[in-house]
């Protein structure tokens, strides 16, 4: 979805966006990237993906105060402490590979410390994905205290792994775009 820009002007329980991937077969690897802009201090989700399983946290990049993110792979939280960052465009990649497990999130081109979740699990080929709102259930259940306010902008998502060269090459290819 490059060039495109989502506007949440305020904080609500009812505007999102949904994205309708076309995906056929289980997940074993996953790469989202982003960018977004924001002045928001409370927890709000970025991306959420559910399975019509009941595994609402199936892949949810959910942003909290100081500079802490969750992530969440089939429902189990691992948090990453991040840089203080200054208000700006922010590019937010996400990493999965279920063989090993190993979570990577980077952040404007940097890489925070790895961790690992879920591994040998799957996502399944029935998701909903969201943008904008966490998912309380399938496609909905949103919370206002939850919810982005800010633009989102350049999604992306792959069925491998990015490579760090990779990333970076969406980092450069992003930074050429003008946000004003």
């Amino acid at each position: 979805m490059s060039g495109k820009v989502f506007l949440f002007p305020k904080p609500t329980a009812t505007a999102h966006v949904i994205l309708k991937p076309d995906i056929r077969k289980p997940l074993e690897k996953v790469s989202v990237c982003l960018k977004s802009y924001t002045e928001l201090t409370r927890p709000h989700s970025l991306f959420s993906l559910a399975m019509n399983s009941g595994k609402y946290n199936t892949f949810l990049i959910f942003q909290r105060p100081l500079n802490v993110y969750s992530v969440y792979i089939n429902e189990e939280k691992t948090l990453f402490k991040t840089d203080t960052e200054m208000l700006s465009w922010k590019l937010t990649c996400m990493t999965w590979d279920s063989t090993t497990g190993v979570i990577q999130l980077w952040i404007n081109g940097k890489l925070y410390p790895r961790q690992v979740s879920k591994k040998g699990s799957t996502i399944g080929p029935e998701t909903s994905i969201v943008l904008g709102q966490e998912q309380d259930k399938f496609g909905g259940g949103f919370d206002i205290n939850q919810s982005f306010s800010g633009e989102i902008s350049d999604v992306h998502m792959w069925d491998d792994v990015l490579s760090p060269e990779d990333i970076r090459k969406v980092m450069s290819w992003r930074s050429q775009r003008k946000y004003h």
